[in-house]
C-alpha cells in the first residue's frame, strides 16, 4: 500500500489557526465535496475519492474536526492505515493542524491495533500478553517441523507454499474448524487442514502468534467474550479507515464488529483503485458498504488536483467498461494540456530506445529526472530501459525492487556464466556451488576453503582435487565429480555455440529452470521470466566476456550520490505516486491485461487489469504516452502482437495516436477490433526484429520446451525424457499429447506427453 502524499492543498499547505478566527481554521481551503466529508460526522461515510482529488487531506481533517468538536478524545477515535509510515504521518499532521501534540492517539495498521487489542485479552485465546510475534521465516521453520513429522515431502510440497495458503484462509477469518474441506485438495496429500490446526497449537505452546493472528484471535475473542467487544464498541466512538478498497475479508469483519455500537465509520478509497485481489484484498468490502450499513452517506470526491483534463477524460473512459464499480467522473480546473500518446513501435528494443530518447530530450529542456516514470506490467520489462538508459548516461532507479542485474535470480544465472568464463572466480562458485540445492553442504564447503588456503588454489581447483580422496562423503564427492563435468562440458561450447544457446542449456542443466518452475512461490513466474530476458539480452554480446564486462559496467553505473533519476517501477508499485510525464509501455494483448490473470480470474481479473492501467494513467500530471509493439518476446518467442483492448477503450477525442517509423501511417488505424483495416497491417507482420529469425537456435525450440511450457504439446523428436514408471528415454514420434518413446531400460511405451518431463 502506499504511503501518504505530502499534505497540500488546493491552494497550497493547510494553514496554521490563527487568533480570532473560531474552529473553523482547520477547514479553509477545502472544496465542497471534501467539506462534505469532513463534516459529516454522524453515521456511517464512504468517501469515494477518485485519484488526486484530495484524500490525504480529507482524512486528516476529518481527525481534527472530530477533535475541534468536541465529539471524541483521542482514546475514542481508531484510525487505521496500512503502513506504519502513513499512521506516522498521519498523526504528524494532525498535531500541526491542531497546533499541538495529540495523545493516545488509536493509529495505526490493521496489525498494530490487532496486536494492541490481543495483548490486553491474550489469555482469552490461549496465550499470554508477553506473546512473540513470529515473521515469515520463523513461520516457514515451524511448518516445515510439521511436515516432517508427517512424513510429507517438502520438495512437493514445500512449507513456504503451505505457509501462504494458511495466512490466505486466515486473511478470510477462517481457523480451522472453518476452512471447507474441499478446499484441502490434494495440497500435502489432503492433510492441509490438519496441518493448519497442528500449527495453530504449536504457535500456542510457543506463547507465539504471526501476522494473520492478529486480527483472527481478536475475531475469536469478540464472538467468544462479548462483554470485551462490548468494551471496545463502546469506547471507539469514530472509526476512520484508509484504503478501504485493499481490505481483505479478516479486516473487514473486524472493522464490521467494532463500528457495531456507534456506526460513527468513515471509510476512504478508490473501488476504481482496487488493484490487490493477488495478496488478499476483496473489493467487495467497499462495493457492498452500503449494504453493510444502511442510511450510509456517500461523498464522492471528484475534483482532481493532480492531472490535465485530457488524462482525466482517457482514464475515465477506460475504466467506465467495468462493471463492478459504483462510478464517478473526475474532472479538474486545470489547463487542457496535451492530449495521451499512444505510440505503436516496431519491436520492445525501439520502444525502449523511443522512450529513452523522449527522456533524454525532456532533461536537456531542464525538466527534472524524478518527475519521470516508466511505467510497466511485468518486472522484465525493464531490462531494455535500463541498458538504453545506460547507454545514454541517464541515471535511473527502478523502485520497488532491484535493478534488472541486481535480482536475486540473475544474480545466480551470472554467477553460473562467471565460473564458465573464469573457473578461479571463487565467489561466483561459491554462490551456486549448492544452488539449486545438491546436497553439498557447509561441510562440504569448509573442506574446499580449508584446501584451498592450504595449497594456494581456487574452490574449483580444491573440487578438482578432493573428488579424487576420501576427504568428502561419497555422495557428496559424486556431485562434486558431475557439477566440475558439467562446467568443463559448458566452457567447451563457448566458442561454437550462440550465448543464448550456452546461457538456455546451462540453466537447463544446472537445474536452475526446474528449481523456479516447480517452486509455487508468487513470484516464481516473474523470475522465470526474468531469466528469459537474460538470455534474450545475450544476443547483444559477440562473447561470454563482454556480456560480463558489460554487467559489470551496469552495476557500477549507480551513483548514489545522483538524486535526480528517471523511476522505473511496475504498475503495482506506482499506486500513490505522482509524475509529471509517465510512460506506459507494452500495451500489448499476451502482456497486458496479463494472460494469467485471465485465466485464473476470468472477467473480474480483466476488470482488475483495467483498474490497473486506470491507475497508471492518473499517475501522469502534464503527459502520458502509451506504447504497444508491432512484435514483442513472449515466452520466449517472437511473435507479432496485438495492442491492448485497454487502447480500443481509450476516447479518440483525448488520444494522440501516433506509430513509429511510419507503420501505421500515423493515423489510429492498426488498433485491435472495430477500427477496420488496419488490423490486417498490423497483424500481417509475423517475423521478429531484423536480429534474429524464429528456429536459428535451440531457444525456440528444444530449450523453449523445456524453459517455458513443460507441457504437453511442447515435445518434439529426439527430446530426452523421464517417466515416473518407464525411466529415462528418448521421443521417437508425437502424436498430439500423446508420445511414443523408447525407454533405455522398459523398451518403446505410448505413454501421455502429462505424464514425463523434459531432461
Amino acid at each position: 500500500m502506499s504511503d501518504l502524499p505530502e499534505l497540500t492543498g488546493p491552494q497550497g499547505p493547510a494553514p496554521s489557526p490563527a487568533a480570532g478566527e473560531g474552529g473553523g481554521w482547520h477547514l479553509k481551503d477545502l472544496n465542497d465535496s471534501q467539506l462534505q466529508a469532513v463534516e459529516a460526522l454522524d453515521g456511517p461515510v464512504l468517501v469515494l475519492a477518485g485519484a488526486g482529488t484530495g484524500k490525504t487531506r480529507v482524512l486528516t481533517t476529518r481527525l481534527a474536526h472530530v477533535l475541534v468538536q468536541g465529539r471524541a478524545n483521542p482514546m475514542e477515535v481508531l484510525a487505521v492505515t496500512f503502513t506504519n509510515k502513513a499512521a506516522r504521518e498521519m498523526k504528524e499532521r494532525v498535531a500541526a493542524l491542531l497546533d499541538r501534540p495529540v495523545e493516545g492517539w488509536w493509529v495505526g495498521t490493521f496489525h498494530a491495533l490487532g496486536a494492541r487489542i490481543l495483548r490486553s485479552h491474550a489469555e482469552a485465546c490461549g496465550l499470554k500478553s508477553n506473546f512473540t510475534i513470529l515473521d515469515a521465516d520463523d513461520q516457514v521453520r515451524l511448518i516445515k517441523q510439521l511436515l516432517e513429522s508427517h512424513d510429507i515431502d517438502e520438495k512437493k510440497w514445500p512449507p513456504r507454499v503451505l505457509s501462504g495458503i494458511i495466512q490466505r484462509w486466515k486473511d478470510r477469518g477462517l481457523i480451522p474448524d472453518k476452512v471447507p474441506e474441499d478446499e484441502a485438495g490434494i495440497v500435502a496429500g489432503g492433510a492441509a487442514i490438519t496441518l493448519y490446526g497442528e500449527y495453530q497449537e504449536r504457535l500456542k505452546r510457543l506463547n507465539a502468534a504471526d501476522f494473520g493472528d492478529l486480527l483472527l484471535h481478536c475475531l475469536t475473542v469478540f464472538q467468544d467474550q462479548p462483554e470485551i467487544l462490548k468494551k471496545y464498541q463502546n469506547q471507539f466512538r469514530y472509526l476512520l479507515v484508509d484504503e478501504y478498497q485493499d481490505t481483505n475479508v479478516a479486516q473487514y469483519l473486524w472493522l464490521r464488529l467494532l463500528a457495531q455500537a456507534h456506526k460513527n465509520i468513515c471509510c476512504v478509497g478508490d473501488d476504481d483503485q482496487s488493484i490487490y485481489s493477488w495478496r488478499g484484498a476483496e473489493v467487495e468490502n467497499i462495493l457492498r458498504f452500503e449494504k453493510d450499513f444502511p442510511g450510509a452517506k456517500v461523498v464522492r470526491l471528484e475534483r482532481n488536483y493532480r492531472s490535465t483534463p485530457h488524462i482525466l477524460a482517457a482514464a475515465s473512459a477506460l475504466i467506465d467498461h467495468n462493471e463492478g464499480r459504483l462510478g464517478k467522473t473526475l474532472w479538474t480546473k486545470l489547463d487542457e494540456g496535451e492530449k495521451v500518446r499512444v505510440v505503436g513501435v516496431w519491436d520492445g528494443e525501439e520502444e525502449a530506445r523511443a522512450t529513452a530518447d523522449e527522456i533524454e530530450a525532456l532533461q536537456a529542456k531542464k525538466q527534472p529526472l524524478n518527475g519521470i516514470a516508466v511505467l510497466v506490467r511485468a518486472g522484465f520489462q525493464t531490462r531494455e530501459f535500463e541498458e538504453r538508459l545506460i547507454t545514454l548516461g541517464v541515471p535511473y532507479r527502478v523502485i520497488g525492487g532491484p535493478r534488472f542485474y541486481e535480482r536475486q535470480e540473475i544474480r545466480d544465472a551470472i554467477a553460473y556464466l562467471r565460473v564458465v568464463a573464469q573457473p578461479d572466480d571463487d565467489l561466483a562458485f561459491e554462490r551456486i556451488v549448492n544452488l539449486p540445492k545438491r546436497g553439498l553442504g557447509p561441510a562440504t564447503l569448509q573442506t574446499l576453503h580449508r584446501l584451498g588456503r592450504a595449497e594456494g588454489i581456487s574452490l574449483t581447483a580444491a573440487a578438482s582435487r578432493l573428488i579424487e580422496t576420501d576427504e568428502i562423503k561419497p555422495k557428496a564427492r559424486h556431485t562434486l565429480a558431475g557439477l566440475l563435468e558439467d562446467f568443463t562440458g559448458w566452457r567447451g561450447k563457448v566458442e561454437t555455440m550462440p550465448l543464448p544457446d550456452l546461457a538456455a542449456m546451462i540453466l537447463d542443466q544446472s537445474g536452475t529452470i526446474a528449481m523456479w518452475r516447480s517452486s509455487k512461490a508468487l513470484d516464481a513466474p516473474g523470475r522465470l521470466d526474468n531469466l528469459k530476458e537474460m538470455i534474450f539480452a545475450l544476443e547483444d554480446f559477440d562473447n561470454l566476456t563482454g556480456f560480463l564486462e558489460h554487467v559489470s559496467l551496469v552495476m557500477e553505473n549507480d551513483d548514489p550520490a545522483i538524486d535526480d533519476k528517471v523511476n522505473l517501477m511496475t504498475l503495482h508499485g506506482a499506486k500513490g505516486l505522482e509524475f509529471d510525464t509517465v510512460f506506459l509501455a507494452g500495451w500489448e494483448e499476451g502482456l497486458f491485461p496479463h494472460p494469467r490473470t485471465l485465466d485464473d480470474s476470468g472477467v473480474a481479473g480483466l476488470e482488475e487489469e483495467r483498474r490497473l492501467a486506470y491507475v497508471g494513467l492518473t499517475r501522469a500530471r502534464c503527459k502520458a504516452v502509451v506504447s504497444f509493439a508491432a512484435n514483442r518476446r513472449i515466452h520466449g518467442q517472437w511473435q507479432s502482437s496485438l495492442p491492448s483492448r485497454f487502447i480500443d477503450e481509450l476516447p479518440e477525442d483525448h488520444i494522440d495516436f501516433r506509430s513509429a517509423a511510419g507503420l501505421y501511417g500515423g493515423s489510429r488505424q492498426g488498433s485491435r477490433g472495430g477500427l477496420g483495416e488496419g488490423v490486417a497491417v498490423f497483424g500481417g507482420q509475423s517475423g521478429p526484429p531484423k536480429r534474429r529469425q524464429p528456429g536459428e537456435t535451440i531457444v525456440e525450440a528444444r530449450f523453449e520446451a523445456k524453459f517455458i511450457d513443460g507441457a504437453e504439446g511442447a515435445f518434439q523428436i529426439g527430446d530426452r525424457v523421464f517417466h515416473q514408471k518407464f525411466g529415462y528415454g528418448r521421443i521417437v514420434s508425437v502424436d498430439g499429447g500423446k508420445l511414443e518413446i523408447a525407454f533405455d531400460k522398459a523398451g518403446g511405451k505410448k505413454v501421455m506427453a502429462s505424464f514425463v518431463e523434459a531432461v
